[in-house]
C-alpha cells in the first residue's frame, strides 16, 4: 500500500543506484527525495525520469540561499521541470523570491527552519543568536510563513509547535530526521518515529538510511507505512 507521507530520501551516490533503489521500492513508494549529494550524479535527470516516465512525486532538496534575483532566477528554471517540492532556506527574503521565481506552477516552496542535524551547541558555533532551538525553529517557521512559504521542513520534535501556529493553516509539515523505533540515528541529532512525527502534525515524513541501507528496503517502507497507518499515529505514547 502506497502513502503519500513517507518520501523515501535517494541520498545514494548517482542516478543509476537512485534508479535501482526506485526499482527495488517498486510501488511501495510514490515520493522521493533527491538531495545535492546527487546533484552531480545526475540527480535533476533522475527526478525527470521518475517523475515523467513513472508518475512518481518528487522533493528536489537543493536548500537554496543567495540574494533575491539569483533564488527567483534559480526557481524559475527548476520550476519547469514539474517538481513537486523544492527547499530554501527559510530567510523570509529567500523565500518571497522564492514563491516569485515559482510563479503559476504547483511546485511547493518549502522553508528550511534549522537543520535537523544541529543542536545548540552547533548553533553556538555557527553564532546564531541564543535561545532554545526549538523556540528558535518556531520563530524561523512563523516568519517563512509570512514570507508566503508553502510549508516547512522541521525536525519531527518541533512539528507540533509548528502545527499550532496561526500561520501554519493550511501549511505543510514535512520532518527529516525520522527513525523507526530501533534504527540507527546517524547524523540526527533531533528524532522521532513515524507514527509520532505524524501525530504531532507532519504531513509528510522523509526517511533515507533506515530504508535503503536495509537489506530488503521494499519490506522497510512497507513497514514504516504500516506504522503510518497504526493506531500510535494517531494516539502517540509520549
Amino acid at each position: 500500500m502506497t502513502d503519500d507521507r513517507l518520501i523515501v530520501a535517494l541520498d545514494v551516490p548517482n542516478a543509476l543506484a537512485g534508479a535501482e533503489l526506485a526499482t527495488q521500492l517498486g510501488d511501495a513508494v510514490n515520493f522521493y527525495k533527491i538531495g545535492l549529494g546527487m546533484l552531480t550524479g545526475g540527480g535533476l535527470a533522475l527526478a525527470n525520469e521518475l517523475k515523467q516516465e513513472q508518475g512518481k512525486r518528487i522533493f528536489l532538496d537543493m536548500k537554496l540561499f543567495d540574494i533575491g534575483a539569483t533564488i527567483e532566477a534559480a526557481v524559475r528554471g527548476l520550476a519547469q521541470f514539474d517538481l513537486d517540492f523544492l527547499t530554501v532556506h527559510g530567510d523570509p527574503h529567500v523565500v518571497a523570491a522564492a514563491k516569485e521565481g515559482a510563479g503559476a506552477s504547483d511546485m511547493k516552496i518549502l522553508a528550511v527552519t534549522i537543520l535537523t542535524s544541529l543542536d545548540r551547541a552547533d548553533l553556538d558555533v555557527c553564532q546564531i543568536r541564543a535561545g532554545d532551538v526549538s523556540e528558535l525553529v518556531r520563530a524561523r517557521a512563523a516568519r517563512a510563513f509570512e514570507a508566503g512559504a508553502d510549508g516547512v521542513i522541521a525536525s519531527p520534535q518541533e512539528a507540533a509547535m509548528i502545527r499550532a501556529l496561526p500561520q501554519a493553516q493550511d501549511r505543510l509539515i514535512v520532518t527529516p530526521g525520522v527513525r523507526p523505533a530501533g534504527a540507527d540515528l546517524g547524523d540526527q541529532k533531533r528524532v522521532a518515529t513515524p507514527a509520532n512525527a505524524v501525530a504531532d502534525g507532519a504531513d509528510h515524513i522523509v526517511v533515507g538510511r533506515p530504508v535503503w541501507k536495509s537489506s530488503n528496503p521494499r519490506a522497510a517502507a512497507e513497514a514504516i507505512v504500516a506504522e503510518l497507518n497504526s493506531p500510535q499515529a494517531h494516539n502517540p505514547n509520549h
